[in-house]
């Protein structure tokens, strides 16, 4: 068993890690990988799985102390960005996780983000005018980062002017996410953190006293009997939906992009029947090139993958993007097929942490790459892109096209 082609610190492997994880599907399905300490899980019927097995968490503070984990306490230099990650649904479990998913539910509901549609068609229709307008350019500056901030901001009701804030704040944060971040990125990612929080708490006072229609008033409202968010919950919620939203489609939009122009056929294909083919296609740019490559889980008692045992106290890497690609489930992965039918891909996740915002992210790819296909027929690559050089988060540095 070897997992010497995985190499997430690698400009190479970020840009095609797929050798590497038919590799490991094949002959190292569960691996162990010593760089980080992780077990590597490379099949999509041992992801999916684990996804949905309560053995495994995203924290282990709600059973075990660190002492009795077996794992340091986090870095009391990093309290700021800790005490804003640790109280977001993404890294809690039932039962805080249940109860704030069923609050946060009662604001975030699908008649809200159905209601969106208008919105999301206008500000990627005027996006795209842009980028028409320029004569082509960056597609992820001019489109792909601009349209989820956007929505998200006018969600929660952030001033237009303080939008600017909101992408350094949340690329400072998600970099924290990275494997083995550096003493620098925890720096950025604290000041991030607490300038975000603080931005946050004085619009939450706003809201209190004069409640709008924005989804940051309908979760302040929110309440299941005597029960509502407390105010770090509200903070931290705000801090997940715009960067889990917005980091991941806007690598979405950009990779998905890049695949496209890397096949042409299938983009004729897809300009030729925008409509019928656009909710497929969504789907496969979504499992083709996944924004997300690894999510991680804590192993709160002993278990077995795939024959494999696997230790109380481990951290099991889960490569979404190798289970996005395994030909145990999918016919022929590594061609891109528009019209996939069959896609049980797992970008959004699975189980209790399933995507709460995928219904929002489908409906910003769907405008965002429905504008372009209509608006700008002619759309053409200018050069071969770069990749960003981190792995768990993976995208673009920037897409130049021409229109």
């Amino acid at each position: 068993m070897t997992t010497a082609m995985f190499d997430p610190w690698s400009a190479e492997f970020v840009a095609h890690p797929y050798d590497a994880y038919a590799e490991l599907r094949e002959h190292a399905p569960v691996s162990r990988y010593e760089p980080t300490g992780q077990w590597l899980v490379a099949r999509h019927q041992d992801v999916s799985a684990l996804l949905r097995d309560r053995r495994l968490g995203r924290t282990y503070t709600h059973r075990y102390t660190h002492e009795e984990f077996g794992r340091p306490a986090p870095d009391p230099a990093h309290e700021p960005f800790h005490t804003l990650n640790d109280s977001g649904l993404l890294d809690l479990e039932a039962p805080d996780h249940t109860r704030i998913r069923r609050l946060v539910a009662k604001a975030f509901t699908p008649r809200r983000v159905e209601e969106l549609r208008p919105t999301v068609a206008r500000l990627a229709d005027d996006l795209v005018g842009d980028l028409l307008a320029d004569g082509g350019g960056d597609l992820i500056a001019t489109v792909a980062e601009p349209l989820p901030v956007a929505v998200i901001a006018e969600m929660l009701g952030i001033p237009a002017a303080d939008r600017v804030l909101l992408r350094p704040w949340s690329a400072a944060i998600t970099g924290m996410f990275e494997l083995n971040p550096t003493e620098e990125t925890g720096r950025r990612a604290v000041a991030a953190s607490v300038e975000f929080s603080d931005y946050l708490r004085g619009l939450i006072r706003e809201r209190r006293a004069r409640p709008g229609t924005d989804l940051l008033s309908a979760l302040i409202q929110a309440q299941d009997g005597s029960d509502a968010l407390t105010e770090q919950e509200l903070v931290s919620t705000c801090v997940l939906l715009l960067n889990a939203g917005h980091e991941a489609t806007v690598n979405t939009t950009g990779n998905g992009w890049w695949a496209l122009f890397r096949n042409p056929g299938q983009l004729a294909l897809l300009r030729d029947s925008v409509d019928e083919l656009l909710p497929t296609a969504v789907e496969e740019l979504m499992r083709y090139d996944t924004p997300l490559q690894m999510f991680e889980r804590w192993v709160l008692e002993d278990i077995e993958v795939a024959g494999t045992p696997v230790p109380r106290g481990s951290e099991i890497a889960l490569l979404f993007g190798s289970a996005n690609r395994d030909p145990a489930r999918f016919a022929d992965p590594d061609r891109l097929d528009l019209a996939r039918a069959d896609n049980p891909h797992i970008t959004f996740g699975a189980g209790i942490h399933f995507c709460l915002g995928a219904p929002l992210a489908r409906l910003e790819l769907g405008e965002s790459y429905g504008a372009l296909l209509r608006r700008a027929p002619g759309l053409r690559l200018v050069r071969e892109p770069e990749w960003q050089p981190g792995y768990v988060i993976r995208g673009l540095k920037e897409l130049l096209v021409e229109v």
